[in-house]
């Protein structure tokens, strides 16, 4: 059973420099031990996230690295440029393996699918792009937004991949072909561009937004099941625990906050030195790691 928010202290501060410009974007593998970033300076770098040495740098783009992401069995990382393209590179050895062309406008964010096999990234051309990791082929491409898709999530079962957007709603998707389930359903409340989404692990979903709030949702009917409320900035980062029972939500505002999702009630908020916390996540093990920047990661258990 997953540790309770209540038992939360501040374990660690770790730095990792060597960007040259402003640092847009963070992602850890799975199991932590290595975390990913991507500048300005159109560089993708890889450090060790226990000691924060550097492994390697990785260059290709020609435009500002927008956004990074580690594959779940971290044999691969995806990066989204300014350049208009996703550029896929294997991890152990730094090699870029394809350049996937496809949005007409700078690319903002990058989301593997459960199983590795697939990628999704979310454009200022206001679609996103499913992509076959093995050819590098386009599947679908998912178009209704009328404005920049920020945010993605494929849900664990991967029967549905979910994109926020600046047009304030989030869409979710039938990544397969689903009797029970429209092509795509537009669930619609926030009065702000929604900057993330993600599933637990029993497919409810979340979302983030400029609105300071948070909902959480049923997908499936399109419900939304609470509004969480007490953020003063702008909500940038969501994960749910390993067990799905707490979400974790990052914002602007300083603080990390952690929700009790049966009720939508905010059970914790973690302040101090999150002031530029762009990213949340929970390792394996229940421990939750906030990080900005790329220049400070925060470490809660």
């Amino acid at each position: 059973m997953f540790s309770g928010p209540q038992d939360y202290t501040k374990l660690d501060l770790k730095r990792f420099e060597g960007h040259k410009d402003e640092v847009n974007c963070v992602a850890f593998s799975p199991d932590f031990q290595i975390l990913v970033t991507g500048c300005d300076d159109e560089r993708v770098r890889i450090f060790n996230a226990n000691t924060g040495l550097f492994i390697s740098r990785l260059k290709g783009h020609e435009g500002a690295v927008k956004a990074v992401a580690v594959s779940p069995n971290s044999r691969y990382i995806a990066s989204g440029s300014y350049d208009k393209t996703v550029r896929l590179w294997r991890t152990a050895t730094a090699q870029c393996l394809d350049i996937l062309k496809g949005h007409k406008k700078s690319v903002e964010v990058v989301v593997f699918s459960p199983d590795s096999a697939q990628l999704c990234s979310g454009s200022w051309d206001r679609t996103a792009i499913l992509w076959d990791v093995e050819d590098g082929s386009i599947i679908k491409v998912l178009s209704g937004h009328t404005s920049l898709v920020q945010s993605i999530a494929f849900s664990a079962d991967r029967e549905f991949i979910a994109t926020g957007s600046w047009d304030f709603t989030v869409r979710v998707w039938a990544a397969k072909a689903h009797s029970a389930f429209p092509d795509v359903r537009v669930l619609e409340g926030h009065c702000g561009n929604i900057h993330a989404v993600t599933f637990s692990k029993d497919g409810m979903l979340a979302s983030g937004s400029w609105d300071k709030s948070i909902r959480l949702w049923n997908p499936k009917v399109g419900r939304c099941l609470h509004v969480c409320r007490g953020h003063m900035g702008w909500v940038q980062a969501l994960a749910f625990s390993p067990d799905g029972t707490y979400l974790a939500s990052s914002s602007d505002d300083e603080s990390v906050k952690v929700w009790d999702v049966v009720n939508g009630q905010c059970i914790s908020t973690l302040e101090g030195q999150t002031d530029q916390a762009q990213h949340c996540s929970f390792t394996p093990g229940g421990a939750l790691v906030a990080s900005g920047s790329a220049m400070t990661t925060l470490a809660l258990t």
